[in-house]
């Protein structure tokens, strides 16, 4: 139990804990470990925007702004998973537009571009999501048991998904491929996307599982520390395996959000998500380091992302500086997050 002292007025008459850190420095350090530093700027943005563009307040604005961030939101959680162990996947931007373009070709007729295999439409969402977590599964496997740098091995399997893409949908996008593979992205509840219900719920139970349960508690011990992790009993192999497994699958929902949004899967589906996704979890205050972050911060990227992007796009600014934006709030994201771990009392990020 932390005890309070007075500390003699010849020294400010402050109250410090025994551990001699103040009150102040203890809700810094929660505030910066919980993840909420980009909130206050998150909000100052808001404050901007009304004054910028006043649609930016309406309604429909604002559910175009969950909408949009929905999928990157469900990509860059499921990056988190792998992120926490302290692995990259950059092949998540290929299981984006992989998964749903497999489930599609398998669902219309061959005069609409499929295979011609005209699979029942309620296995199509089963198919995508399966071949996801296949995919992700796969990258465990590369490594857990053939001990590549996973770098290397999601780079490789990001450029054969690409190519995949291409291949198994003869270059050209496949429009309407059913119900199963849109309804998610397109569907609406109380004039609310169902994209944007789907994200919250995933982001509120994962927030969950990282913060309560020991399934979270072992992956930032992983990340922390590998090798204590094993010495403590955790199956850090089964662990990695899973993690990319999530992320494989959190992708491949995601996917099935935009195919639903596009009516369609085109070829160049999820094109560069795995940067803003990298960008959104930086943001966020998650270690690339692995062992630090948390799904409040990821959300706060997320947010920050497409409250940006579309700020810019209301004042009409050019897409060019649209894209550029992106890598001046990770810089200038970085520089706040390491300042105010500084100043709240010693809670060191490696992002």
């Amino acid at each position: 139990m932390t005890m309070e002292v007075e500390v003699p007025s010849g020294h400010g008459g402050k109250k410090m804990a025994a551990n001699g850190q103040s009150a102040l420095a203890r809700f810094g350090h929660g505030f910066v470990a919980g993840g909420w530093t980009m909130y206050p700027v998150l909000l100052l943005l808001i404050i901007v925007g009304a004054f910028i563009a006043p649609r930016f307040l309406s309604f429909i604005n604002i559910v175009n702004i969950l909408e949009q961030v929905s999928v990157l939101g469900l990509t860059t959680i499921g990056l988190t998973f792998v992120l926490l162990i302290g692995r990259l996947d950059l092949s998540l931007e290929g299981v984006v537009g992989f998964a749903p373009m497999l489930a599609a070709v398998m669902l219309v007729p061959a005069a609409a571009g499929g295979f011609g295999v005209e699979l029942p439409q309620w296995m199509g969402l089963i198919v995508a999501l399966g071949c996801a977590g296949l995919i992700g599964l796969f990258n465990g496997f590369l490594v857990v048991k053939v001990g590549l740098n996973p770098f290397i091995s999601t780079l490789g399997l990001l450029v054969l998904l690409r190519g995949g893409i291409l291949i198994i949908s003869n270059g050209r996008s496949i429009y309407s491929p059913g119900e199963s593979l849109t309804w998610l992205g397109s569907a609406q509840i109380a004039g609310i996307p169902m994209a944007v219900f789907v994200f919250l719920i995933v982001a509120t139970v994962v927030g969950l599982v990282l913060k309560y349960h020991r399934y979270g508690r072992a992956l930032y011990a992983i990340g922390g520390n590998e090798d204590a992790a094993r010495a403590a009993g955790i199956n850090v192999d089964r662990m990695i395996w899973s993690a990319f497994f999530f992320a494989g699958l959190l992708a491949g929902l995601a996917g099935i959000l935009l195919t639903g949004r596009l009516d369609s899967a085109v070829t160049t589906q999820g094109q560069g998500i795995i940067f803003s996704a990298f960008a959104a979890a930086v943001i966020g205050g998650v270690s690339l380091g692995g062992g630090r972050g948390t799904i409040v911060g990821v959300v706060s990227g997320v947010l920050l992302i497409g409250v940006i992007n579309n700020l810019l796009t209301l004042a009409q600014v050019p897409s060019f500086y649209v894209q550029a934006s992106t890598g001046a709030v990770i810089i200038i994201a970085a520089i706040l997050t390491t300042v105010a771990s500084r100043r709240s009392g010693g809670v060191k990020t490696r992002t």
